[in-house]
């Protein structure tokens, strides 16, 4: 990606620059490991957010990254403090951030997401459902059974289940669902998702 991206820059004559969104980066499994693309393209900004990392669901801090090496990096770092101000927000209360500081090292237990994922992926290609298995975050792509994947969310929903068009988030054809609920959660919506299968010809 960084050689294509490079290339591009020299064809076109601009600086090309990749946003990486991170707030996921320390949740994975399988021993996979997640680059830092900083160190493979010097045009890299990254997003980060301790809300996924330390399991702190609403709260929102974070960071942004603007390497030195980046073009026009001084430029671009007072651009982004300029735009922060302009669109209204503000820092996270220092109380916040104060905790946040002292949690840097801290680690989130990712087993419970593991288990969920591991659970409710088995559980939904034993029924049938064309699944992605996640390599990382806590969200579950599944193939729609129609062409529509909204027929398939509003099945689902007949059935007390709430997944999310993938189209919302560039997959088309497929869902979303999130793992990050309770083991019992996943379990239990094991036996509604046999109906729904059962409803849409699985």
């Amino acid at each position: 990606l960084a050689k294509i991206m490079e290339d591009k820059q020299k064809e076109l004559g601009i600086e090309i620059f990749l946003i990486a969104d991170e707030p996921y980066r320390e949740l994975a499994y399988d021993g996979v490991e997640v680059p830092y693309l900083t160190k493979y393209y010097n045009n890299t900004i990254v997003g980060y957010s301790y809300s996924k990392s330390l399991s702190l669901p609403g709260e929102r801090i974070g960071y942004l990254v603007i390497p030195d090496e980046a073009a026009d990096s001084d430029d671009m770092k007072s651009a982004a403090s300029v735009a922060t101000r302009i669109l209204g927000f503000v820092n996270a209360p220092s109380l916040q951030q104060k905790v946040i500081a002292r949690c840097l090292d801290a680690k989130v237990n990712i087993e419970a997401y593991d288990k969920n994922r591991k659970a409710l992926y088995e559980g939904l290609t034993k029924l049938g459902f064309e699944c992605i298995k996640p390599e990382g975050a806590f969200y579950l792509f599944v193939k729609s059974p129609t062409e529509d994947e909204n027929i398939f969310c509003d099945t689902a929903k007949k059935h007390n289940i709430l997944i999310v068009p993938g189209s919302s988030f560039g997959c088309a054809g497929f869902v979303r669902m999130a793992y990050c609920v309770s083991y019992d959660t996943i379990i239990n919506s094991l036996p509604h998702f046999a109906e729904v299968a059962k409803e849409m010809g699985l």
